[in-house]
């Protein structure tokens, strides 16, 4: 039974109940969990829709053998399909949160440059079937990819601390970082008055019982026992904390930093990452009763299910069906037509009005195409094909690049044989196949910014060459009313973690 009423929601649990419905499909779990078991790293990561951007005898003769057999062995423990679930997504339609770099891992030799494993995500423009591209990443640059809007990891997403969140041989772990396993000795809960001086926090998503631990992880992994971090609240607030402990036998906690610092200061901070400073969100569906244990990546089922934190709400349909929305070829629709309930089902792959006769049919198509009034049983098939009771569930698959699940649910309603006609469901088709040429071009490295940021003519107002050069065009009056409402919209970017 949910524990919220219909109208009390938080809209960010709805944004995930849907992520997790469409975003990571379970044939892309079965298939990308099938290679990785035989050892196919790179088949595992097509499976899951993330293109490879290194070469390992590149590595090799650049780094060396040491560096590229831990490289190896980290791709090896990768299960891509549930770095996909862990993502950080952007509201209100739960897409991967654009134009990111996520670090994964870190190796530093002494006397080499530190290297990354990095996750990217595409710009929004180019975002087109959801894909990411894994990449190593050099401190001094020579890594980066200079099409990408941010090449140098994100210090706010950052995974290499959280390796539980991609890594299928530390995904057990999952529960005692995400709080599950109830409040660990390392974990002292933060003072109610230091709660209270942060208004921002207010709400379940927080994970303040976390913060000491996981700021106590991350300062460690940059060399420090104590000191002051940040945590960011939201577009225009972060709070400034500072963790402490009597000695190193107590649990740490934090408290607010006694004197103010300087902005340049601040922004210096260490930053807790969102993973470590937000709730589970699959741990909030549970507990909401939004979303079924068998619904959950299988990884994650497990870990949660280790520690009781996992039960079962309702019977909901098994993850990934498409039985709600694809008719049973037992049980065809039915139309009232011409005083009569007639049938209409699927035969020889397409949606057809089996209660009549096909020379009837014939002649009937004949006398609308020559302007006559269609049988109710035509109207009913011709709806279906223009604009289907599916198509939402079609556009959440498009958009979380599930091409092939919203053909099976096209599929499923009109048939493998049918012809689609003009209307939404052929125009969102068409749009996804035409958004897969803009992601093809970007990385290609062809089209570096989006084309809208381009004046008439390939330049813009702030002077020729610069958006070549990768400079952010100036916004002016011929810079087009979709990105100027964009780049001009206080609430850009727009996290799920914080709708």
């Amino acid at each position: 039974m949910a524990h919220h009423s219909a109208n009390v929601i938080p809209s960010r649990l709805l944004m995930w109940q849907r992520v997790r419905e469409y975003a990571v499909p379970l044939s892309m779990i079965e298939t990308a969990t099938a290679r990785r078991a035989v050892g196919d790293w790179a088949g595992a990561c097509a499976a899951a829709r993330i293109d490879v951007d290194l070469d390992l005898r590149a590595v090799r003769d650049r780094h060396g053998t040491d560096l590229v057999t831990r490289l190896r062995a980290d791709l090896r423990r990768l299960a891509p399909d549930l770095l996909r679930w862990h993502m950080p997504r952007i509201a209100p339609d739960g897409r991967l949160r654009p134009g990111l770099t996520i670090s994964l891992a870190r190796y530093g030799n002494s006397g080499a440059t530190p290297l990354q494993l990095v996750v990217r995500t595409p710009p929004a423009w180019a975002d087109a079937g959801q894909r990411m591209s894994l990449a190593l990443w050099e401190e001094s640059g020579n890594g980066a990819a200079g099409h990408h809007p941010h090449p140098h990891p994100d210090r706010r997403f950052r995974l290499d601390l959280h390796r539980h969140l991609w890594d299928a041989g530390r995904s057990g772990e999952l529960a005692g970082r995400c709080g599950a396993a109830g409040t660990a000795r390392s974990m002292a809960p933060p003072d109610r008055q230091v709660l209270r001086d942060l208004p921002a926090v207010r709400d379940d998503s927080w994970a303040t019982a976390r913060w000491a631990a996981e700021a106590d992880l991350l300062l460690r992994a940059e060399g420090r026992a104590r000191g002051a971090f940040t945590v960011r609240l939201g577009a225009r607030s972060r709070a400034v904390l500072e963790l402490v402990a009597p000695d190193d036998s107590h649990a740490p906690t934090f408290r607010p930093l006694r004197e103010a610092l300087p902005p340049q200061e601040v922004a210096a901070l260490a930053v807790l990452p969102e993973a470590a400073a937000r709730v589970l969100p699959d741990l909030e569906l549970l507990r909401a009763g939004l979303v079924a244990a068998d619904r959950l990546h299988p990884l994650v089922a497990a870990a949660l299910a280790a520690y009781g934190s996992c039960p079962a709400y309702g019977s909901a349909p098994a993850y990934g069906s498409t039985s709600a929305y694809a008719p049973e070829p037992g049980d065809p629709h039915r139309v009232e037509c011409r005083g009569e309930v007639h049938r209409i089902a699927l035969r020889d792959g397409v949606l057809t009005a089996v209660d009549h006769d096909p020379a009837q049919l014939r002649r009937e198509e004949l006398l609308v195409a020559l302007g006559g009034p269609p049988l109710p049983c035509l109207r009913a098939i011709d709806a279906v094909h223009r604009n289907p009771e599916a198509l939402p569930a079609v556009r959440e698959r498009l958009g979380h690049g599930d091409v092939t699940g919203a053909l099976a649910v096209v599929e499923g309603l009109l048939g493998p044989g049918a012809v689609l006609r003009e209307g939404p469901l052929r125009e969102e088709l068409e749009s996804a196949a035409a958004r897969r040429v803009d992601h093809g071009l970007f990385r290609s490295g062809l089209v570096a910014v989006h084309p809208g940021a381009r004046a008439a003519g390939g330049e813009n107002a702030s002077g020729a060459g610069h958006a070549d050069a990768g400079h952010r065009p100036r916004l002016d009056r011929r810079t087009p009313l979709a990105m100027r409402h964009k780049l001009m919209s206080r609430a850009r970017p727009r996290t799920g973690l914080t709708s």
